[in-house]
């Protein structure tokens, strides 16, 4: 690994992508790119960080803001409990850093929403200091270079990658950090077969050597997910729609079309809102969550009069104000048509 180190901060200075967070080391935008990487591919990042930084430049804005505004800023990213964490680590970085964001590993570390793999990158690549970043992508490209059929789903696993990079890490830490995960972003990458003849790292490899490295590292077998049913009610009187916010469980506090766990009939549809006046089949969608499924109908619904139950808001509003979260957007967009 010694011998790789030179060649991959060479190669990651000639080739790294032009993204609009490395155009500078300020640690705001840095940290605010880490979590929305999190889950989440980079091309799809690249416009929700652009429209952030334009409505929340500073770390004394994002503290400030409206949740329900920020939630919208973050509407089709998913996972929103990260944009929860960032106005609590900016209001914790305000009031116990003097709205300074920290400059050593601990701190950065004690933020909330923020992990080992976070704090490490940020320290790294902001403030040039020794720590290590390890992500799926770093986990990959070493057990290839070293021939190791390790499950890189274990917790040691990651910790003692991280103790062996820790050991060879140069004082470009940050460089080297964005390098390796860059190589196994765009190189040695996860899906179908890595890119070997364009590795700078290819005649160091083992996998390759031994032809392991389209099977390293080992892929485990996931848990199936828990499927759940639900009934989504499409609730119109006159211009306005039915929202409400999920009280607990996923998407929490979200606003949402009221809903109903399990597959409804049209008579227990009836049974549960009043005044209706038309109603029919709407469209069905399946959402896949990190450990849920759920399988959605839904019913559109024309009533007489307000239920008081609900926020009733036109779509013109729900499109500019409310935060959807993506498992109710086909039925946004299916009213939208």
């Amino acid at each position: 690994m010694k011998d790789c180190v030179e060649l991959l901060l060479n190669w990651y200075q000639e080739n790294k992508r032009e993204l609009p967070w490395r155009m500078d080391r300020e640690p705001y935008h840095v940290w605010i790119s880490e979590i929305m990487l999190q889950q989440t591919r980079i091309e799809a990042v690249i416009d929700y960080y652009h429209r952030f930084m334009e409505k929340i430049p500073t770390i004394q804005a994002l503290s400030e803001i409206p949740e329900d505004e920020l939630l919208k800023l973050w509407e089709g990213l998913g996972y929103y409990s990260r944009a929860r964490n960032l106005k609590k680590a900016a209001q914790k970085i305000m009031s116990d850093f003097h709205g300074e964001f920290p400059k050593n590993y601990s701190d950065i570390l004690s933020l909330p929403g923020i992990g080992e793999y976070t704090a490490g990158a940020i320290s790294s690549i902001c403030f040039d200091l020794p720590e290590v970043a390890i992500d799926g992508n770093v986990m990959r490209v070493y057990c290839r270079l070293h021939n190791l059929d390790w499950d890189v789903s274990d917790l040691k696993v990651k910790k003692e990658i991280g103790k062996r990079i820790q050991e060879i890490l140069p004082k470009e830490s940050g460089d080297f950090n964005q390098g390796i995960m860059e190589l196994g972003e765009v190189v040695c990458i996860p899906g179908g077969a890595p890119k070997c003849d364009e590795c700078p790292l290819k005649y160091h490899c083992l996998a390759l050597l031994n032809g392991n490295q389209c099977l390293i590292p080992r892929k485990v077998v996931k848990k199936e997910k828990l499927e759940e049913e639900y009934t989504v009610f499409i609730i119109r009187y006159k211009n306005y729609y039915a929202l409400h916010k999920r009280e607990d469980g996923l998407l929490k506090n979200m606003w949402e079309f009221p809903n109903h766990e399990r597959f409804l009939t049209f008579d227990e549809v009836k049974e549960i809102i009043p005044h209706i006046t038309s109603i029919r089949m709407g469209i069905t969608n399946t959402h896949i969550f990190s450990h849920k499924k759920w399988f959605m109908s839904s019913y559109v619904i024309e009533v007489d009069q307000k239920n008081n139950d609900y926020t009733w808001v036109t779509l013109e509003d729900i499109q500019e104000n409310y935060a959807i979260p993506t498992a109710f957007m086909p039925f946004l967009e299916s009213i939208s048509k």
